[in-house]
């Protein structure tokens, strides 16, 4: 059979970005996996593929002539609702408007005879606003509305699986079998050999922006094959902290009673009682929508009902006149919400790392030599060197992602959130910040929590655990 997809420039080029192409490479009908490390060129070949085949510089030829390609990459998940905010509490009031889109706005076909197509069961959040979706959620959604008019003959999927819960990867497993019987081709751009699904039957590896040899066979095989490019790196390290703590370790870090978060009839946590001590190490987990970000909001003071619950943080109660900048100077937070609003502007990656010392942004006051330097040992210490001086919104996801641990790390505070840190790294940098957090936690006595679907991901030595209900 005519492969569905034939790149046959030696160079593929997508606004400014090229990718090599050594020799014509025929992508098979079927499920498609192109794997490779952060940076690889994985995206830049999915919009190649959808959008930048009839450049006059990418000869790309394909089946046939209205080859339909549809491609999902979860970049900006609340751009559903036709405007951006910036922060989680902005997102949330904006429930208070009335043009704020439902599940079952966006899904028209969210009945019985639609439900057959869609890869999720959505029913039970028809009527949940937009704003109130978990990451994992709105990918959810974002997938069930590519697929729930005309099928294409090209899905493209970049990163499907993260920010799902174990059953919904289930899910979507399931429903790109049913996607392969009606005769849809799917491609896959993962950047960790364990997400090669089982009823793949073709890899395309991608290094160094530069496509490889395609390789067929079963999905063991192609794991293996695979492995090579995630060798790992030289053993990671956490540069010295330079601000010491300032804990009292009689005292809890965090003290939540009853807490609860409610807007309208929609119920996001309830009754939820949480003690952090100095130095305890804690498992944050639960389905997508259980709450747990929310949750995370409220010790930050980022969720509109921080303070109209029972919260103190470092021994103060929530709310009595402390500022923001005071809860967040002794806070270490990182997150999938954080990571789509962050932007960075026109800052370089040292910049960025350099500026959480001081938890900002812009370029509000000078940095010293000192803060410079610190930045870049951890830019060093996470393999970053020579991404130091780029634009910080030039890089790829996972880049980015790797970018912004080394802002949440650099000040090494005496409470770590870690909301999905290995949220877009690629196999080889989730082991190198794995060992990071083993580093941290066992030399500075900081509290962390780290939330993850998947118990394999956890670091050593955290032993304790708050699962959330489904809701």
């Amino acid at each position: 059979m005519n492969p569905i997809i034939t790149l046959e420039s030696p160079r593929l080029q997508w606004i400014g970005v090229s990718l090599s192409n050594p020799t014509t490479t025929a992508i098979p009908f079927g499920t498609t996996v192109v794997i490779g490390r952060n940076g690889a060129g994985k995206s830049t070949l999915g919009r190649i593929i959808e959008r930048g085949r009839n450049l006059a510089t990418n000869r790309v030829r394909t089946s046939a002539t209205d080859l339909k390609v549809t491609r999902l990459e979860f970049n900006d998940i609340h751009s559903l609702s036709e405007g951006k905010v910036t922060y989680m509490q902005q997102r949330f009031e904006s429930s208070m408007n009335d043009e704020v889109p439902t599940v079952s706005d966006l899904l028209p076909r969210l009945d019985s005879t639609g439900m057959a197509t869609m890869p999720f069961d959505m029913t039970a959040m028809s009527d949940k606003r937009i704003n109130y979706l978990s990451s994992g959620e709105t990918r959810k959604l974002l997938i069930c509305r590519a697929l729930c008019g005309q099928l294409p003959d090209l899905l493209i999927l970049d990163n499907p699986y993260i920010g799902l819960d174990t059953h919904s990867k289930a899910e979507l497993d399931g429903a790109l079998r049913h996607l392969a019987s009606q005769g849809v081709s799917v491609m896959l751009l993962v950047c960790d050999p364990a997400d090669i699904p089982d009823y793949a039957t073709a890899m395309l590896p991608l290094e160094n922006m530069t496509v490889g040899a395609l390789v067929t066979g079963t999905a063991s095989e192609l794991r293996r094959a695979a492995s090579h490019l995630f060798e790992p790196t030289a053993e990671a390290y956490a540069p010295q902290r330079i601000i010491p703590p300032t804990v009292n370790a009689n005292v809890p870090v965090v003290e939540m009673h009853a807490c609860t978060v409610r807007y309208g009839s929609r119920t996001l946590l309830e009754s939820v009682d949480w003690r952090i001590m100095p130095g305890e190490r804690w498992v944050l987990s639960g389905p997508n929508g259980s709450g747990k970000s929310t949750l995370l909001s409220l010790i930050c003071a980022d969720g509109p009902q921080a303070y109209s619950n029972d919260i103190s943080i470092f021994g103060r109660r929530r709310g009595t006149g402390e500022s923001i900048w005071e809860v967040k100077r002794r806070i270490g937070y990182i997150s999938p919400e954080m990571q789509l609003y962050f932007g960075g502007g026109s800052a370089t990656v040292r910049d960025v790392v350099a500026r959480g010392l001081n938890d900002t942004v812009g370029c509000y006051t000078r940095l010293s030599d000192e803060q410079i330097e610190t930045a870049g040992q951890w830019i060093d210490a996470l393999g970053m060197t020579h991404l130091s001086d780029r634009t910080f919104s030039t890089l790829s996801t996972g880049q980015q992602r790797l970018a912004l641990l080394a802002r949440t790390f650099i000040k090494e505070a005496p409470l770590m959130l870690l909301d999905e840190p290995f949220h877009g790294l690629d196999a080889t940098q989730k082991n190198t910040v794995r060992r990071i957090i083993d580093t941290i936690a066992a030399r500075s006595g900081a509290a962390i929590v780290f939330v993850t679907h998947f118990p394999e991901e956890v670091p050593e030595g955290f032993t304790r655990s708050l699962r959330l209900p489904s809701r």
